[in-house]
């Protein structure tokens, strides 16, 4: 027999995370399929495009060609795909599947649909550790720095927020935002006091960029993104549990507090990682997983694991844009962005007005 929890139904959920417009019968199907197989195609092209050319055909030849261990393509072309450009691609999916779960399940335990994962202080934080790392700390590695002050900024917030033994939601919202403010004003110290060349890489890193990832970038961090997604993504049940309030979920037998320290912390741990990795992107964390709720509502169970694929999806095209549209490299944060801005006006006029209650 089912567990109280797993008998609450989806449609009872709150009315703050009810924003989607709900494609009905085979039309939902086939959308909910599409953003599923959406991130094979995507890294194909990804593969393919850039300064340096490659078609479909050739970009299968050589990772076939470099898996039965033959030489059958130039030096170079072998350098460009495996050591420039799949490990920028493999960056921007792991990043925006993370970002985009995260997301999703902050948006579902803080109940409030306007939250991204940045919320707590987050980005701030690593924005002034990376800051730090650049202008003064030399040694101290960026990506290393921005994470240790992004995880050291959500700490503060939750700590701040926590009283009784319970952690308020609307108390855990207001000490992210007053976590963000002070590392904020300490990030514009470091940008007054730097040396010029020192400023532009510290405004270019915050804009976010997967220029300088490498294998090595991505050793130290990819572990830590996956691991942190998939349990969200296997816990995603108790948060439709979660959604209806910390009184109900309590009637239900579920340990409120725990799980919500268990979805904060692992949505916090993967966003850090994903801003020391790219940087801070812009708007991916609010707006895909309000994509993935108008095509297949706002049940979690499909929720997260359809945010992990657009997510992916959607960044690495992104990337693609940024790197390949323009004449320079763009960074990530104008573009999403530009993007983001116009779809979440968009989701705003056609949303149901009870949706944002």
């Amino acid at each position: 027999m089912a567990s109280p929890a797993r008998r609450l139904g989806v449609r009872r959920l709150p009315a703050s995370i009810r924003t989607g417009l709900g494609l009905r019968g085979r039309w939902r199907t086939l959308a909910i399929g599409l953003v599923a197989i959406s991130p094979v195609p995507a890294f194909v092209f990804s593969m393919m495009v850039g300064s340096f050319g490659l078609a479909a055909e050739d970009v299968f030849g050589v990772i076939w060609s470099r898996l039965v261990g033959t030489e059958a393509y130039e030096a170079m072309t072998y350098t460009v795909l495996f050591d420039i450009r799949l490990p920028r691609v493999v960056a921007a999916m792991l990043v925006g599947m993370g970002v985009s779960v995260s997301g999703a399940v902050l948006q579902g335990v803080l109940r409030n649909p306007l939250v991204d994962p940045y919320i707590l202080g987050l980005s701030a934080g690593a924005a002034f550790g990376a800051a730090l790392a650049i202008a003064a700390a030399t040694w101290l590695p960026v990506q290393m720095s921005a994470f240790a002050f992004g995880l050291l900024a959500m700490g503060i917030a939750y700590s701040m927020a926590r009283t009784g033994g319970r952690v308020p939601i609307v108390s855990l919202i207001l000490s992210g935002v007053i976590t963000g403010a002070i590392f904020t004003a300490l990030l514009s110290i470091v940008q007054i006091t730097a040396h010029e060349r020192s400023l532009q890489t510290i405004v270019r890193w915050i804009m976010g960029s997967f220029n300088a990832v490498t294998w090595p970038t991505l050793s130290s961090g990819w572990l830590l993104i996956v691991g942190g997604t998939l349990l969200m993504i296997l816990l995603r049940w108790r948060l439709n549990v979660l959604a209806l309030g910390d009184d109900e979920a309590r009637s239900s037998g579920m340990n409120v507090e725990r799980y919500k320290a268990v979805f904060i912390v692992s949505a916090a741990l993967v966003s850090a990682v994903a801003v020391a990795m790219a940087g801070i992107v812009a708007l991916v964390g609010l707006i895909v997983p309000h994509m993935v709720r108008m095509i297949a509502g706002p049940d979690h169970r499909t929720l997260l694991p359809l945010s992990a694929a657009l997510g992916a999806t959607y960044l690495v095209l992104v990337d693609d844009l940024s790197r390949a549209a323009f004449g320079v490299e763009i960074p990530l944060s104008i573009i999403t962005t530009l993007i983001g801005a116009p779809f979440f006006w968009l989701l705003l006029r056609t949303t149901r007005a009870s949706g944002w209650e």
